[in-house]
């Protein structure tokens, strides 16, 4: 339950956290990194805030080379700021938008000891900067010092659980679970997609999930067409299909996966499609195990999908990575080829496209250890349910 996991975590998740980060910053030459985005902060600091969804004050994590993080930050978070590990506080009133940060972060950077000339910064892939260009061009200019991407590294770090970040994912999937348990008991004919995730969501947050920011839904006469968009307002009919993926949180850390069903009846098609998904989990889990890669999943679970008739995936992706953010790296595609190590925690979601306008998906959640792998979610039923 999650009364009995600790909220946040010890002081040595940090101070580990940033010594493997100094470790990185020693092998690419730099001598501090800057931060900007809320996982990447809170990654950092631990300090967790719902200001995040305003776009109106920056925030700034600058790591040095040697000793603890510094913070430039907003004076309104200077009072929940002394709450975590963090010690260096610098802050302006903010909003400021003729200096929002950038002198007192370029003088930070600046009285840092110079040994290599590098900055680090997350400025490639799957990563941005959470700051206007115009700041950051600014900042470039009153820093004595090369700015160079560090947004692989910084997956990399991230990439790389602790038991305690497991922890926190493992409860977050058996709320989920009790939320997907309950629906062939509710849904029925003439709900629709809309009120059943409404309920859905409820019962997770009452089952101990802190938010489900991420809940989708599609539906259809035996088969599903897309995935992005919904929950909508169509009612369930007989024969129809019902897929709902969510990511929800629990502690700062999401869950990702989905289940089917059907109403009433399906045909014998959608049900092999649905069995084929299912077999590609079992083939992708048996290949995540450490020395194999991304790519070795992709390749179990595809020649599973391809055997069964698949026209192809849409998604472009079967699975990926999991954490802080509902999606991280890397991706289990068929030229990915991260290797596998323990601590990484995975989502398998095979996908197929099985007639023209009929797709079936299935996701699940896992995560690496020294000699395999181990379920986080509760695997779903191996043959469709159909809701009566």
């Amino acid at each position: 339950m999650s009364s009995l996991l600790m909220r946040g975590f010890e002081v040595s998740e940090f101070e580990n956290r940033t010594a493997r980060a100094q470790r990185m910053m020693a092998e690419k030459k730099l001598d501090a990194i800057f931060l900007t985005t809320e996982p990447n902060f809170r990654y950092f600091t631990g300090f967790k805030s719902q200001f995040w969804h305003s776009p109106t004050r920056p925030w700034f994590v600058v790591v040095p080379a040697e000793g603890k993080p510094i913070m430039v930050i907003p004076e309104i978070g200077v009072s929940s700021m002394k709450q975590t590990w963090i010690e260096d506080i610098r802050s302006w009133a903010a909003p400021c938008p003729e200096d929002d940060g950038i002198s007192l972060l370029a003088t930070t950077i600046n009285e840092l000891p110079k040994k290599f000339g590098r900055i680090g910064a997350t400025l490639g892939i799957e990563s941005h900067l959470r700051m206007p260009n115009a700041n950051f061009s600014e900042l470039r200019q009153g820093v004595s010092s090369e700015f160079v991407d560090i947004a692989l590294e910084m997956h990399a770090l991230r990439q790389i659980k602790s038991q305690a970040e497991i922890a926190k994912t493992r409860e977050i999937c058996r709320i989920t679970n009790i939320g997907f348990n309950k629906i062939p008991g509710y849904a029925c004919i003439g709900m629709t997609e809309r009120e059943i995730c409404k309920r859905f969501s409820m019962n997770m947050l009452a089952a101990g999930a802190d938010e489900t920011p991420f809940i989708i839904a599609g539906s259809g006469p035996d088969a599903i067409g897309e995935i992005l968009t919904g929950p909508s307002d169509r009612a369930m009919q007989e024969g129809d299909l019902l897929m709902i993926d969510t990511g929800a949180v629990w502690d700062g850390y999401f869950s990702d996966f989905d289940r089917n069903w059907a109403f009433g009846h399906a045909s014998e098609q959608t049900k092999a499609a649905y069995r084929a998904t299912y077999e590609a989990t079992t083939k992708g889990f048996e290949a995540a195990k450490p020395g194999n890669t991304t790519t070795d999943i992709y390749n179990a679970m595809w020649q599973v999908l391809e055997a069964a008739g698949a026209l192809g995936n849409d998604v472009g992706r079967i699975g990926h990575g999991l954490g802080m953010e509902l999606t991280e790296r890397p991706s289990n595609t068929a030229t990915d080829n991260t290797l596998l190590v323990p601590g990484m925690v995975m989502t398998l979601e095979p996908g197929m496209n099985y007639a023209p306008g009929k797709m079936m998906l299935h996701e699940e959640n896992i995560v690496i250890t020294e000699d395999g792998s181990e379920w986080l979610s509760e695997r779903a039923e191996p043959e469709l349910i159909i809701i009566k």
